[in-house]
């Protein structure tokens, strides 16, 4: 009886000190990751044109202090913020010009690229200027794309990133939907136009989360944080068709990037 009650001590006493010590391995870990540094790479999505409050330095690369990675950073307090990201990036322009500031200590990564390699600034023009039928083909060609070139193109941005960040948590962010279909009353482009831009959004999305989740990277959805909040949905966060500003059109406003993608890197950081 001694040598049981013995025995049941000791294991209570050796599983105590075994969560202890978990617990603390957990915390220090949570603490490495709080403290590690942040890059944020990408695209316009990324960088914050269309939001305003842009960083002067940044020159036509159009950082702004309203897009999700600045404002992630100013919550979370990195111990150090590079940010990267730039209009226009395609694939090459991130692993040429962008990745610098990656390194061992680097603990967090966010990204969204594969637009312009697909030809995003030429479908919004085939499609603003041209008939429904030059819309739909210009958009199969770049889904002919996605198919055959896109996933090689990540495939070497991802890897690129794994060898110099080996201990980053990366998480790709996609692109949102445009339009609210099924909207009467709502002038702009036809609804055969919009659903073909929709249907382009979710193409390029799924081949980028894709690849993603094959490196191990987390994919940030925010098609289910803009839902409710596309063009012509009454309470948009995305620029229409903008002559006076044509680089700002369908790019998100400062609430899309502080409504829509930040919650998504909140969520998948």
């Amino acid at each position: 009886m001694r040598r049981s009650r013995l025995s049941v001590y000791v294991a209570s006493l050796l599983l105590a000190v075994g969560t202890a010590l978990t617990g603390a391995a957990t915390a220090q870990a949570a603490d490495s990751a709080a403290i590690g540094g942040y890059v944020a790479l990408g695209d316009s999505y990324s960088s914050g044109l269309g939001s305003g409050s842009y960083i002067g330095s940044s020159g036509d690369c159009k950082r702004s202090t309203k897009a999700y990675p600045y404002l992630w950073a100013a919550a979370n307090s990195p111990s150090s913020f590079d940010f990267t990201a730039c209009s226009g990036a395609r694939t090459g322009d991130v692993t040429a010009s962008q990745l610098g500031p990656l390194s061992s200590a680097t603990a967090l990564v966010s990204i969204s690229i594969g637009g312009n390699d697909a030809g995003f600034a030429d479908i919004m023009t085939t499609c603003v200027l041209q008939s429904d039928s030059a819309c739909v083909s210009r958009i199969n060609t770049a889904k002919a794309f996605v198919d055959s070139t896109l996933p090689g193109r990540l495939e070497t941005v991802y890897s690129a990133i794994r060898a110099k960040a080996p201990s980053a948590h990366v998480v790709v962010l996609g692109y949102p939907r445009f339009y609210k279909l099924g909207v009467s009353g709502c002038l702009g482009l036809s609804e055969t136009k919009r659903k073909a831009l929709n249907g382009a959004a979710d193409y390029i999305d799924a081949a980028t989360e894709k690849r993603a989740l094959n490196h191990g990277f987390a994919f940030g959805d925010v098609r289910t944080t803009f839902t409710g909040h596309e063009l012509c949905s009454g309470s948009s966060w995305m620029h229409a068709i903008n002559w006076l500003n044509i680089p700002e059109s369908y790019h998100p406003t400062a609430a899309g990037q502080s409504g829509g993608y930040l919650p998504v890197l909140n969520s998948a950081a």
